[in-house]
């Protein structure tokens, strides 16, 4: 793993977002969901040195550890690279919250977190307020810099916002052009939230899709290239997820064009209330 074309400016780099407490995240990362632990080190470091300074994890995705000795492995200075990581469905709860970023931030061994989220909000459980109520203990602590939600719907937003008063950060959010959940990015934007989009390219779904295709011609991109640009154009932040160093780097391409109206309008058409991949954060446990 080099080292070297971290340690210099890179090529590319990610535009930020400001989250609502003031701190700036990279608005382009790289997610790593369902990568396998024995190459998640390896994908990070070379995620990094093509220009990521976000870096996705979660509990239960089981590669924390190799987030962490992939950010190491870089070079990059730790307080140049924005870490999230999740805490898992079975950890709901105030002092079991507290338990498990103690155990997330053991096995990165980075020292401290930038932004932990509730991966879900489990309403069947009814117990995602106490572990909102323990992020925000962490993050008056100063153990983690921001704290933000995954997957909650507006019902969910109010109630953690209405009862401890306490807005998330982020929301990260199930979002590509075939569900584009523009009611939640609405709220999202009256409350200040930023809204991340995990599965941006829609597992993949879209990129034979022929008003992609046109799309990403017209700019002499590749489709993926053009719906993470998509994203990017509609201030969303995204986090696409490979393996392949090739396509990594291809994914960070996308900062030398922009979509035009006509674009943005072409895949704005695309949105379908019935185009969710995952799971319903509703009903999901």
């Amino acid at each position: 793993m080099s080292a070297s074309s971290v340690q210099s400016p890179p090529k590319l780099a990610s535009p930020v977002v400001t989250l609502n407490d003031g701190r700036a995240m990279p608005q382009v990362g790289l997610g790593v969901w369902r990568t396998p632990p024995a190459v998640t080190a390896e994908v990070v470091c070379t995620a990094l040195e093509a220009g990521y300074r976000t870096i996705d994890t979660a509990a239960a995705y089981v590669n924390e550890a190799g987030v962490g000795e992939g950010v190491r492995a870089s070079g990059a200075p730790r307080d140049a690279v924005f870490v999230i990581t999740k805490l898992w469905n079975r950890d709901h709860g105030y002092d079991e919250t507290l338990a498990a970023f103690d155990k997330s931030l053991e096995r990165l061994g980075l020292g401290y977190l930038d932004l932990y989220m509730i991966h879900w909000p489990v309403p069947s459980q009814g117990r995602y307020i106490d572990s909102w109520r323990a992020m925000v203990r962490l993050q008056e602590e100063g153990r983690v810099g921001s704290i933000g939600v995954s997957n909650f719907m507006v019902e969910h937003l109010r109630r953690i916002i209405g009862e401890t008063g306490a807005i998330p950060a982020v929301n990260q959010i199930e979002l590509h052009p075939k569900f584009q959940q523009t009611d939640l990015r609405a709220f999202h934007a009256g409350q200040g939230i930023v809204t991340q989009s995990w599965s941006p390219l829609g597992q993949g779904q879209l990129l034979k899709h022929p008003e992609i295709a046109r799309i990403a011609a017209r700019h002499g991109k590749t489709p993926a290239q053009a719906v993470i640009r998509w994203h990017i154009d509609s201030g969303l932040a995204v986090i696409p997820k490979s393996v392949h160093a090739e396509r990594i780097a291809e994914n960070f391409e996308v900062f030398d064009f922009r979509l035009d109206a006509e674009d943005m309008a072409a895949v704005a058409a695309l949105d379908d209330p019935t185009g969710r991949i995952g799971f319903d954060p509703l009903t999901f446990s």
